[in-house]
């Protein structure tokens, strides 16, 4: 009876392992813009695998891709596999699958395709993965072979078993593949090297095929297949995977919450190891920023939106993989010393221009302030530099500055034109315009971060310059609307109506949100915020307000022009990242008791764990680096500033694993969905009068207590000092 009772206990433990919680499924319905995807890898490696089809409504599958070389921006080497005869239009014939029969779990992927009554299976290695395709007996099974892009591409076939391939990706990156079948084919079809379809003795009911991909060569695509899957089986490379996945799910283990929030917490801690990607291989790689095969003993890592990721998923990672993000950030590095710019959105093709800002400079004061050193800070402050002095503020371009550039150093603002005004600028953007109140916003965070940066290095003269510069928010700032508005060349301001004025998505003067959401964009200097809004209790209500207010016009005719700003709570959108902080600013106000209701209704209400838990474009981890904090409990408010705002843990108990060997617990006592506020609150045993701890805390293995209960202690936390203010 004793070993019966052992073993069920065994079984119970082993099924809450927390992969047991993941589900990738979760967001693959967007609210209006892109859905997630079941995307099957390793934790921040190249080869990632996903079936090609619009979302998780849609009945049929296109193909199955070798791997997804960048986030969103497209797929190489596509499979089909088929039992019909083969014909010139079956490489566009769509493949209906049943919802109720796949498996997405991340290391492994499983669907059944109706038409033809055939297994898909797909596991995954670093440069590698594994399809096993089973076919009804008696068929004569085929695999049509396809290429995503337009350019020099191939299929080769050195033998019957054998499978050569490359594929020219965007900015004309060449990706090459090695495979082996573990059955003979014949090449039964296919007029060019794009298009093949290989075929199999009828009654064939198993195929696999093991395959490699390299971004250097077709020499080191069979090197990668030899090194990393040769030999091996689908279930010790499924078997491996998983574990790899469970190393670093393990590194938090929760307590309590509800089954719900337990997958929606850990399903956004999978989505937060998706990227960036580490592209060495045999200690090379090749690099978009020179275009050519560079050799480095140190991991070099792309795909990264920094404009989303510099919030929330670099500081998680300066926690959970300080090595790991010290790899990353000496990535950027060389970029910039192999492309003349620090890179914003670094892509395997070079850097993206995308969004607007230099966050890049505040990820790498972030890890400064938290203790990194491993990376090359004399190269980064270069960069950094050079960035804010030589390089367009330009939304969505890249290179050096322009008249713009220079009217902006010269006058503290980005210059917006009038409604209807025409274009002087050349290189605008036709679509993304010049959001100009958007750009002063953002580039007097990214100035603050370089000054402070500069302040640690001693550099005394370039601190008291980017210091001013980090002031240049106050230039845009209207006392008499109370709002961040738009200014003309000569000073004026720009009459508009900031919640609603600037065409599609607010570009003339914001970026994909209106002045609603821009008027909190001072993260690096809350206490002038404040000081703007006329003290605390006028900010908490303007933050009230914010919550409460009215669109003011029906909610398609608002989604018809900021189709981003989903996930909304009065004027305060959940789904898009220049909000995320926003709930914790109760927090530097006195009324720590809201955020911890704000926090717990949009987790509740945003982030459900089933198809539509998304609100809005994942980016790169970016999102769900926001639910891994908050329902932690905590969130990096300023990233630069090495302190967290608590906010209201939906679990009992969170204990992360540290790199330094020791262990960061955070116990909320008698928290459930009730139990949201906090009535008081210890670390290390002392109190804890204000809503923040340190990362020095934290990284020293420091435990913070809290006392949850159902009804606002309004007082704790009311009369806190900011931490460094």
């Amino acid at each position: 009876m004793k070993l019966l009772l052992f073993v069920l206990l065994l079984s119970v433990s082993y099924a809450g392992a927390q992969t047991e919680y993941v589900d990738p499924t979760i967001g693959n319905i967007g609210q209006l813009l892109e859905p997630t995807r079941p995307t099957a890898s390793l934790p921040n490696e190249p080869v990632r695998v996903y079936p090609i089809r619009k979302d998780y409504l849609d009945d049929a599958i296109t193909c199955f891709p070798l791997t997804a070389v960048s986030h969103r921006l497209g797929e190489v080497f596509a499979l089909r596999p088929t039992v019909n005869p083969v014909q010139p239009s079956s490489w566009d014939v769509r493949m209906p699958y049943d919802h109720d029969l796949e498996v997405t779990r991340p290391w492994y992927y499983s669907t059944f395709l109706l038409r033809d009554n055939i297994t898909v299976e797909f596991t995954p290695g670093r440069f590698t993965g594994y399809y096993r395709f089973t076919f009804p007996a008696a068929a004569t099974p085929s695999l049509l072979l396809d290429l995503f892009n337009d350019g020099e591409g191939y299929w080769r076939f050195p033998d019957a078993t054998t499978i050569e391939g490359m594929e020219t990706w965007q900015g004309g990156v060449k990706v090459y593949m090695y495979g082996t079948l573990d059955h003979a084919a014949i090449v039964a079809a296919g007029n060019n090297e794009k298009r093949q379809a290989l075929s199999f003795a009828r009654g064939t009911t198993t195929v696999g095929l093991r395959y490699a991909i390299s971004f250097v060569s077709a020499e080191q695509a069979k090197k990668n297949y030899s090194e990393e899957i040769a030999g091996k089986t689908f279930d010790a490379v499924k078997q491996h995977a998983a574990g790899a996945w469970a190393a670093v799910l393990d590194k938090i283990r929760v307590e309590g919450g509800t089954t719900e929030q337990r997958r929606s917490f850990y399903t956004a801690l999978y989505r937060c190891h998706e990227r960036m990607v580490d592209i060495t291989e045999d200690g090379k790689y090749y690099s978009g920023y020179d275009h050519q095969v560079e050799s480095d003993k140190r991991p070099f890592y792309v795909d990264d939106w920094s404009w989303d990721t510099y919030l929330a998923l670099h500081p998680l990672r300066e926690i959970l993989h300080p090595a790991q993000e010290e790899d990353m950030l000496q990535s950027y590095v060389r970029m910039y010393r192999q492309s003349g710019w620090m890179p914003t959105f670094p892509v395997l093709f070079g850097d993206y221009a995308c969004m607007n800002g230099f966050h890049s400079s505040v990820i790498f004061l972030d890890a400064w302030r938290k203790g990194l050193r491993n990376f090359d800070v004399a190269g980064a402050y270069e960069g950094m530099r050079k960035n804010a002095t030589d390089a367009t503020l330009l939304p969505w371009r890249n290179g050096p500055k322009t008249p713009l550039d220079d009217f902006f150093h010269q006058h503290g603002y980005f210059p917006a034109l009038h409604p209807g005004e025409q274009e002087t600028e050349v290189n605008v953007h036709p679509f993304e315009k010049r959001q100009a109140v958007a750009v002063t916003l953002g580039a007097s965070f990214d100035d603050w971060a370089l000054a402070q940066l500069a302040k640690d290095l001693g550099k005394s003269e370039d601190y008291k310059t980017f210091s001013a510069r980090g002031k240049n928010y106050l230039n845009v700032w209207d006392p008499a609307k109370k709002f961040f508005m738009p200014k003309d060349s000569a000073g004026n301001w720009i009459d508009i109506d900031p919640a609603w004025d600037g065409g599609m998505g607010g570009r003339d003067y914001y970026d994909e949100n209106n002045g609603w959401t821009y008027l909190w964009q001072v993260q690096e200097d809350i206490p002038g915020l404040i000081g703007l809004m006329g003290g605390k209790k006028a900010t908490e209500d303007r933050l009230d307000q914010l919550f409460r207010e009215g669109l003011g016009r029906s909610k398609y005719e608002f989604w018809s022009k900021f189709p981003d700003a989903t996930g909304l709570v009065g004027q305060f959108s959940m789904a898009n990242e220049p909000s995320f902080h926003i709930p914790y600013l109760y927090d530097y106000v006195g009324a720590p008791w809201k955020t911890q209701a704000r926090i717990r209704l949009l987790l509740s209400t945003y982030f459900p764990d089933n198809v539509y838990g998304i609100p809005g474009d994942e980016d790169g981890g970016g999102m769900s680096a926001f639910v891994v904090f908050s329902s932690m409990g905590f969130y990096p408010v300023t990233p630069g500033k090495p302190f967290y705002a608590l906010g209201s843990p939906v679990f009992s108990k969170v204990t992360i694993a540290l790199d330094n060997g020791k262990q960061f617990t955070l116990i909320a006592h008698n928290s459930s969905v009730v139990n949201k506020y906090i009535q008081s609150a210890r670390i290390d045993g002392a109190e804890l009068r204000g809503p923040w701890f340190t990362h020095r805390q934290l990284t020293d293995g420091g435990t913070v207590e809290l006392e949850m209960g159902p009804k606002p202690n309004k007082q704790w936390g009311a009369d806190a000092a900011i931490p460094g203010e």
